[in-house]
């Protein structure tokens, strides 16, 4: 099990590979917001505090216990209560979305809603006192008036919580990208620049469609971006937190691209006009609108990229590794210091996790300006030549299963090539994959491995680490050097 080589036969004075003539590497840029936005002279000027939007779900809950406090103390029922009715409630209100608001929410929307799981939170909690402790059951008036308080006094604490935040909105409003066919991007543009009071300040447009017409004037609207140089540099220098999309992101490749992109970097993630029934319900039903344009919040699992629990699994596997192959390891580096002389690493760049470059850890295969000799060739053939990449694990800058390492003149290239090849860099490359168990390997299509990292990174878990790694001692190259 290796990290693939690239597909040039020809090696450097180290022997590793060398990049292809007329190639030059490119840095792959991460797509990392700094910690603070850099000052931007068309934006207007801002001041204040402002109410965290990830502080709006925490705000509602409390507004949410309170009320339930309130309608308590209104009915007098036992205060031991609450410990019961407060999580039913807080659980009924999460599973119906109501922590999640829109864009601008109202509380006299969700009116019914609070009144409906209000209504299902008392008569469960007050079935059960009746059935536990009869002499505090609550009687045939005291219920529907602590139905009614609860419901009243959560959707004025709601009124409150969103008028600060409509005010906090204007003050100080969030940098976001429109992903969508130009027209429909710059008419939500043009609505969205002249109502602050949603919270969403467009600093750029995301064409996917038909262009909109030439000679357009310049200060219409933010700039249609058209690669994904300009989407870099505009997430960036913006500081972008927010991505609406007009098109479902499904229905095309770079906008499936950039949806990867912005779920991995934690961005909040909106479907408007359109978009916002594309899976079956009316465009109007969602949570919310921006100006006449149906808006809601992607309903979506946060992507999972292993952490902590990949780390560990990688660490205790490599280390393991790293001791039954000791004796192997010391006897490749005795054998190529014998044959090839000394220097007996080569350390070839490879692109890893958010662009960032590393050195790959290989045996040199072939003298300095000579092709590989019989020893280069059979550690080649036997991949014995990757197994100092075990040190590379341990150093965190691969791990066992991910994508192909890949040279930076080449991985710079395929992204440009290939929307959703950009997005192999949310995970950390590794010595086998997905694609590769599946042979995908040298001169496979750059598109197709995309495409099964992409698979492989979106329903990442241990057990699938551990199928690909069986897997890959399956088609051990150990097997097919002895035949």
């Amino acid at each position: 099990m290796t990290a693939e080589r690239a597909d040039a036969p020809a090696v450097d004075a180290e022997g590793c590979a060398r990049p292809p003539a007329g190639m030059l590497p490119q840095p792959a840029v991460p797509v990392r917001p700094p910690r603070r936005p850099a000052p931007d002279p068309a934006s207007p000027a801002r001041s204040g505090r402002t109410v965290p939007r990830r502080a709006v779900p925490a705000l509602l809950a409390t507004a949410d216990a309170l009320a339930t406090t309130g309608a308590l103390l209104l009915v007098g029922a036992d205060p031991a209560l609450l410990a019961g009715l407060v999580p039913v409630l807080l659980l009924l209100n999460s599973r119906a979305g109501l922590y999640r608001p829109g864009p601008a929410p109202a509380a006299l929307d969700e009116l019914a809603p609070l009144l409906g799981r209000a209504a299902a939170g008392w008569c469960a909690v007050a079935a059960a006192l009746a059935a536990l402790r009869p002499g505090l059951a609550l009687g045939p008036v005291a219920l529907p008036v602590a139905v009614a308080a609860q419901a009243a006094l959560a959707g004025a604490a709601r009124a409150v919580v969103y008028r600060a935040r409509r005010a906090a909105a204007r003050r100080r409003p969030r940098s976001a990208l429109l992903v969508g066919p130009e027209p429909a991007a710059r008419q939500l543009a043009a609505a969205l620049l002249a109502h602050p009071e949603y919270g969403l300040r467009p600093v750029g447009v995301v064409a996917t469609g038909p262009v909109g017409p030439e000679g357009a004037p310049a200060g219409a609207g933010p700039a249609p971006l058209r690669s994904s140089e300009a989407v870099t540099r505009a997430v960036i220098r913006h500081t972008v937190r927010d991505a609406v999309f007009l098109l479902p992101p499904e229905s095309d490749p770079y906008a499936a691209a950039l949806l990867r992109r912005f779920l991995g970097q934690g961005a909040a993630v909106w479907l408007a006009g359109a978009a916002a029934g594309h899976d079956g319900r009316p465009a109007g039903s969602g949570t919310g609108h921006l100006w006449g344009f149906a808006c809601r919040p992607l309903e979506t699992a946060r992507p999972r990229s292993g952490g902590p629990v990949k780390r560990a699994l990688d660490l205790v596997l490599a280390s393991v590794a790293l001791l039954l192959t000791a004796p192997l390891l010391l006897g490749c580096v005795l054998a190529v210091r014998l044959v090839d002389g000394p220097g007996v690493f080569c350390r070839p760049e490879r692109v890893g996790k958010d662009g960032r470059r590393f050195a790959l850890l290989r045996f040199r295969t072939a003298r300095p300006g000579a092709q590989p000799g019989r020893l280069g060739r059979w550690l080649r053939r036997t991949s014995l030549d990757g197994l100092p990449q075990l040190w590379n694990v341990l150093r965190g800058e691969l791990s066992l299963v991910g994508p192909r390492p890949e040279r930076p003149s080449r991985a710079a290239e395929f992204a440009r090539r290939h929307p959703g090849y950009a997005a192999r860099l949310r995970m950390p490359p590794g010595l086998t994959g997905l694609a590769q168990v599946h042979g995908l390997r040298d001169g496979a299509r750059a598109e197709d491995r995309a495409r099964f990292d992409n698979l492989y990174i979106d329903g990442w878990s241990p057990g699938q680490d551990l199928r690909i790694l069986l897997r890959a001692a399956a088609r051990s190259p150990f097997r097919r050097a002895g035949r």
